[in-house]
């Protein structure tokens, strides 16, 4: 049996680099990782970073942290339910805020992990920073990820977690203007859909208390509607609809009303003449329906004003926890309420 030799690569290094460009490794190392300390004159950056390409030389995160004494990863656990384009969208300028300040930002799916588990997972890859969405996060789990070197916690829910600055999502604001909303227009008996799928609650029981809490004390009766993000479950729902006596739906953002609103109308419903129906997030699709969807237009927090919060939090990890709270809303009225 012939034996073959394969002949693995080297791995550049930055003494190549250094070679090549005709510098000292110091120099590459100031000018790789974008040291502004060290006066070097644009020739010469420009030469070492021609000399990087052409060796496909990439700088070593772990020994760049070691020399500044963290990393610049900033985790953040990926969302157990799929984000939509709201969420989406508000990712993606943390994302390109944080990258403007050199750091990177990594999701980690910790899927089975809840709570102060997911922290010590969290803290096993030594993140700089950690941005938590949603709740389950406690105080020691906040305190195991500062020991390992996490000089910001920030959490992204309605309530706030010792140790962790935070930024509250007044999901109850949804639903008291949806609710108002409704009201104003005649409606009284109004149902409000509850989603079935798992990991939606932190959302969906703050935004079904915002409708009770505005229509607390008046005429109006509301009704609670699981609802699961399927077709069959809202042609069921649909079926039963005419029996239910509801005038008015807030189900729950515009995925779920645009669901609904084609089940109801394949059953006969009227819209908005029988049942006026409102979404939340102001989502295109929604301008598209026929009836155009009422909506509740949602403001949430800016993706840089967020990522200049965790830069100021590692450059001063023991300042005072900052709380802001967040997420604006008002109603969009369209044809279906």
């Amino acid at each position: 049996m012939r034996s073959v030799m394969v002949q693995i690569p080297n791995t550049p290094t930055s003494a190549d680099v250094a070679r090549l460009a005709g510098v000292s490794r110091a120099t590459v190392s100031y000018v790789l990782n974008d040291t502004g300390a060290v006066r070097i004159s644009e020739p010469t950056r420009r030469r070492v970073r021609e000399a990087a390409h052409e060796l496909g030389y990439v700088p070593h995160a772990a020994a760049r942290s070691l020399r500044a004494g963290h990393s610049r990863m900033v985790l953040m656990p990926a969302p157990a339910v799929p984000a939509g384009p709201l969420y989406s969208a508000f990712l993606s300028e943390l994302q390109w805020a944080l990258g403007r300040l050199d750091y990177t930002v990594v999701q980690y799916g910790s899927v089975g992990l809840e709570g102060d588990e997911a922290a010590r997972a969290w803290a096993e890859l030594r993140p700089v920073a950690v941005l938590v969405p949603g709740t389950g996060l406690g105080p020691q789990g906040v305190a195991v990820l500062k020991r390992s070197g996490a000089r910001a916690v920030v959490t992204l829910g309605p309530v706030r977690v010792d140790g962790a600055h935070a930024l509250l999502m007044d999901h109850d604001a949804v639903g008291r203007c949806a609710a108002t909303h409704l009201y104003a227009r005649g409606r009284r008996r109004i149902g409000v859909v509850v989603p079935a799928e798992s990991g939606l609650e932190a959302y969906s029981r703050p935004r079904l208390a915002g409708v009770r809490e505005a229509l607390r004390g008046t005429d109006a009766a509301v009704t609670e509607l699981p609802l699961a993000h399927t077709e069959e479950a809202a042609a069921e729902l649909a079926v039963r609809w005419p029996g239910s006596g509801l005038d008015a739906v807030f189900a729950y953002n515009d995925e779920y009303a645009m669901l609904l609103m084609r089940a109801l109308q394949d059953e006969g419903v009227r819209i908005p003449e029988d049942v006026a129906v409102i979404g939340a997030d102001d989502l295109m699709l929604g301008r598209l329906l026929r009836p155009r969807l009422s909506t509740v237009h949602i403001e949430l927090p800016s993706g840089r004003d967020l990522a200049g919060l965790v830069d100021r939090a590692v450059r001063d990890p023991g300042r005072e926890p900052e709380v802001h709270t967040v997420l604006g809303a008002s109603v969009v009225r369209r044809e279906s309420s």
